[in-house]
């Protein structure tokens, strides 16, 4: 079985694949000052909660956007279960193209949900990923990464706006009755829910006027079924777009890795 770890700024998202089946799945806070034997314990409480044996457990991938939460989890993996982790992107074979500059400044998960994208839809393709950022991704027809955009991602332009405002107070993350608020909090559910969905649909049209308007447009992170149900661009959602993605990763470079290390060792 493959353990997939998704490092975020806000959250971790790990799986277990058993071949092409998630087999588990959890999100937990980051935290950046657990240390590795921390999240040892951690993973092997996740473990016994969904009755995995963690001794099935033979190979992992993580990609992340936190350095420190990355190098945490590789030590765990390697002190708990004995295995190299493979990291993404860190030379490892893409399956794709990346026409960014430089290429090495996309982010990892960004690259683990274009990857699944280009195996699982159709391209050209847009992913709008929402989490701590809002980033949005651009496929191409021909199975390419050209590049993107970021935003402020809902909850921290949320929590700005409370912060910033004196009178203001927070609100549920739902849509109002009507659109038109007839009160502070509903004109506020209304700005916040359908005023980002409008952000994302006017970046969707500008991105589906270069790449075509047949592009498949995925939604994933964990805001997304807040804010997709009230686009009008945004097709599907998809939670476990990065872990597929690093499955696929991890199936595309384990063999070769394998063999390099076979080859080291013969000679």
């Amino acid at each position: 079985m493959l353990l997939a770890v998704d490092v975020g700024n806000t959250n971790i998202v790990l799986g277990v694949w058993s071949s092409d089946v998630l087999a588990a799945h959890w999100r937990i806070a980051t935290e950046h000052r657990r240390m590795a034997d921390e999240y040892a314990v951690l993973l092997r409480s996740l473990f016994e909660i969904e009755n995995l044996e963690i001794s099935d457990i033979d190979g992992a991938i993580i990609c992340s956007v936190v350095p420190s939460v990355q190098e945490a989890f590789r030590v765990a993996i390697e002190s708990f279960w004995g295995i190299d982790a493979l990291i993404v992107p860190a030379g490892l074979n893409l399956g794709m193209e990346i026409d960014y500059s430089p290429p090495e400044a996309v982010g990892a998960d960004r690259i683990a949900n274009a990857v699944a994208a280009i195996d699982k839809y159709s391209v050209p393709a847009i992913v709008v990923d929402f989490g701590t950022a809002t980033t949005l991704d651009a496929i191409s027809a021909r199975g390419a990464y050209v590049g993107g955009s970021i935003a402020p991602g809902l909850q921290i332009s949320v929590d700005a706006l409370f912060a910033r405002t004196a009178r203001l107070r927070p609100v549920p993350l739902e849509p109002p009755v009507c659109p038109i608020g007839a009160d502070t909090t509903s004109s506020l559910q209304s700005g916040i829910i359908y005023g980002y969905a409008g952000l994302v649909d006017g970046l969707v049209e500008r991105f589906q006027n270069v790449l075509g308007k047949n592009a498949s447009v995925i939604g994933t992170g964990g805001l997304a079924p807040i804010v997709v149900p009230h686009t009008r661009t945004v097709g599907q959602v998809d939670l476990d777009l990065t872990l597929l993605g690093l499955r696929l990763l991890y199936d595309r470079n384990v063999d070769a890795r394998s063999g390099a290390r076979q080859d080291q060792s013969l000679a």
